[in-house]
């Protein structure tokens, strides 16, 4: 896979979606079904030979262009600082799943498990939800610091609104993986942001 920063881009706007979706459901217990499913397919793209292609076009990415694009360029009072601290927690459990690979290892696993049983169920019915929601819990969950939600206690408290969120973090922290892999840092975050915005721009002119 390329290195540009086209991929480095789509990459982090695949952390941002999923930190987006995160934070609608945890506060208005819903968000764009649509949205939701591109996220959770990227799961199950293991041999994708484009950034894009992990959520299946760029379009799959489209939402997190946009919340990208306004967490970049807004005023530092004008950003949702929910979603931008989710998507830093992402990134920084990314570096602590890839740093133990018999949690790797039962990562991988779990989902090939999961995506066998999609013969039977849509990628959206509840029944996979629950099983992402649990892999989740079994490994990523593990490790520290834990990604806290915030939000109401009406929607969280909602069984399949939680599994919901861990399947959104769970896709988030895979887009984390991808970024790195195309050698995103948090220093290209720091000091190339007006690097990033341009090519978000750019990105979102496709669309």
């Amino acid at each position: 896979m390329q290195h540009s920063k086209r991929d480095q881009v789509i990459a982090l706007a695949g952390v941002f979606q999923a930190a987006s979706l995160v934070e609608q459901i945890a506060n208005k217990g819903m968000a764009n079904s649509a949205v939701i499913e591109s996220s959770i397919e990227s799961l199950f793209r293991f041999d994708a030979d484009t950034a894009e292609g992990v959520f299946g076009n760029l379009a799959g990415v489209g939402t997190g262009l946009r919340v990208l694009d306004k967490q970049i360029s807004a005023f530092k009072n004008e950003r949702n600082l929910e979603i931008t601290q989710y998507a830093i927690s992402m990134i920084a459990l990314e570096k602590k799943l890839s740093a133990n690979p018999e949690m790797l290892e039962k990562v991988t696993k779990g989902l090939n498990d999961i995506q066998g049983t999609l013969e039977f169920f849509s990628l959206m019915h509840e029944n996979v939800f629950t099983k992402i929601g649990a892999l989740y819990q079994e490994t990523i969950s593990t490790l520290q610091p834990k990604i806290i939600v915030q939000g109401e206690r009406v929607y969280l408290s909602n069984d399949n609104n939680a599994n919901k969120v861990r399947a959104l973090l769970f896709s988030g922290i895979r887009a984390a993986v991808l970024w790195r892999q195309c050698n995103g840092s948090r220093w290209h975050i720091l000091f190339g942001r007006k690097k990033y915005l341009n090519e978000c721009r750019l990105l979102l002119a496709e669309l």
